[in-house]
């Protein structure tokens, strides 16, 4: 299996979630889907410290914690203008938002917000209120690693931008199919970015999202030198 640096630590909640360590031990919580995630393991769901929890989108499989969590941990929040005016008017104090195309400093690491073409709207009660436009992330680490997670999406031709201009060095890229692009797409998607380390997300958490890492593998076989990073959740890497 593909190696982190030294001091990197990768850990699937499942479905989108992941918790991510720097090299100096700082950890990220990327998705706010623990308590309420289904492929979410106990012993995960409490998070412990985190340094920064970044939200993608206002879709419930993405946010459903998010007001538990802040209040929990006590990090900031990332995510687009929308999210953060609506997590304020919940009581959510402490917000970072950005937008895309920008970069931030943000509890010890570089922030990019990437495109990412899905819907975003947040169920709040019931209504459906607007969450603004959804996003990815590339994250860049003290050490200068870059790790992109794409957030719910299909394929587009940008990411030859986001492979140009930011140069990820692994991918988290949803394969479930259905409500993001499936492995097909997916493969597309790492022949834009260039990386030769992949792991995949946003399957198996529901019967609808039918993708595999071995389903994508096979689309992607063209690609020399790919790793897709075929894992459970509550397994890490690193």
């Amino acid at each position: 299996m593909a190696q982190l640096p030294d001091g990197m630590r990768i850990t699937w909640l499942g479905h989108s979630t992941f918790i991510v360590q720097g090299p100096d031990g700082k950890r990220y919580l990327i998705e706010a889907f623990v308590n309420s995630n289904p492929s979410c393991p106990d012993d995960l769901k409490d998070v412990g410290e985190i340094a920064a929890i970044l939200l993608t989108h206002g879709h419930i499989d993405h946010i459903a914690d998010i007001r538990k969590l802040a209040s929990a941990t006590g990090a900031p929040v990332v995510c687009n203008p929308e999210i953060a005016n609506w997590l304020a008017g919940k009581g959510v104090e402490n917000t970072f938002d950005m937008n895309k195309g920008g970069t931030a400093e943000v509890a010890g690491i570089k922030v990019h917000m990437t495109q990412a073409i899905h819907s975003g709207g947040i169920q709040d009660g019931d209504q459906m209120v607007y969450g603004g436009e959804p996003s990815g992330y590339v994250l860049e680490f003290s050490n200068g690693f870059k790790l992109y997670h794409a957030g719910d999406t299909c394929v587009f031709g940008d990411m030859a931008l986001i492979a140009k201009l930011l140069a990820p060095d692994w991918a988290m890229l949803p394969i479930g199919d259905h409500y993001t692009m499936g492995p097909r797409s997916a493969a597309e998607a790492v022949r834009l970015l260039g990386v030769k380390t992949v792991v995949p997300m946003h399957y198996g958490t529901f019967p609808v999202l039918t993708g595999t890492p071995k389903a994508l593998a096979e689309a992607a076989i063209d690609v020399p030198g790919l790793e897709v990073i075929d894992i459970e959740p509550g397994d890490s890497i690193g």
